[in-house]
């Protein structure tokens, strides 16, 4: 067993297998845990029949790991948020996407377009935790196969919805518009408890931060269109 610090909650792992714990090396701690999650074999055994390729059992308990710290994370302000969050001059963005839409490529293209001004904070499941008057973006140790994320937190500026298209266009949306492209990238909790905090933090995170849908091939255009988009809005 081993803590961990995640979105600045200190938490107890109860592993068995060692792959959890390397990859969760650059986040582990001393200190109390808030709480400790453990799975036993019938959950591993389930998402080893969940996906289409064969894992390992020390793969799918790293899974269940993280989704297990994810229920809980509503009792601190804090919610998964299946996307790919970049910060550039200090800022963070979330962009999500469904599997295979391109939002990794998408992060990428800012590192490229922006050099050292950016840097991904998480490549696909970061912790989006409301902390006072504003939402920060956390780093994870899990964030997808490339394996990008920092050990870190960034304000968050705005979250992006992408679509693929031929020209590249980005609109703000309401927040009717919103929720319904919000609910499919988060982890639901389980207890009635934990769904009665989250509503209410969802609320809270429309109200503080901008939502766009951005239509765009992979070019560097679209990061401008992307970035220029999302500033000019919150200037205005």
């Amino acid at each position: 067993m081993f803590n961990v610090k995640i979105a600045g909650i200190i938490i107890g792992i109860d592993n068995r297998f060692e792959l959890t714990h390397r990859i969760c090396r650059n986040y582990i701690c001393e200190g109390v845990p808030e709480f400790s999650v453990s799975v036993n074999d019938d959950e591993i055994e389930a998402e080893k029949g969940s996906v289409l390729s064969r894992v390992s059992d020390a793969y799918a308990e790293s899974v269940c790991i993280y989704r297990a710290i994810c229920r809980r994370m509503p009792e601190y302000g804090a919610f998964l948020f299946h996307s790919a969050v970049v910060e550039c001059d200090g800022r963070a963005y979330a962009f999500a996407a469904p599997s295979g839409t391109g939002k990794s490529t998408h992060a990428a293209l800012w590192l490229k377009y922006f050099g050292e001004r950016a840097r991904i904070i998480n490549g696909d499941k970061p912790i989006l935790r409301r902390d006072g008057e504003f939402f920060f973006a956390y780093g994870t140790p899990w964030c997808g196969k490339e394996g990008l994320n920092e050990n870190d937190r960034s304000p968050l500026a705005a979250i992006c919805f992408l679509e693929r298209g031929k020209k590249n266009r980005i609109v703000k949306l309401d927040s009717s518009e919103s929720v319904g492209l919000l609910f499919p990238q988060i982890l639901m909790p389980e207890s009635e408890t934990d769904v009665a905090m989250l509503f209410p933090l969802l609320s809270d995170l429309l109200g503080r931060v901008g939502c766009y849908r951005l239509t765009c091939d992979i070019s560097e255009e679209a990061v401008m269109v992307a970035y220029n988009g999302m500033n000019n809005n919150m200037r205005g």
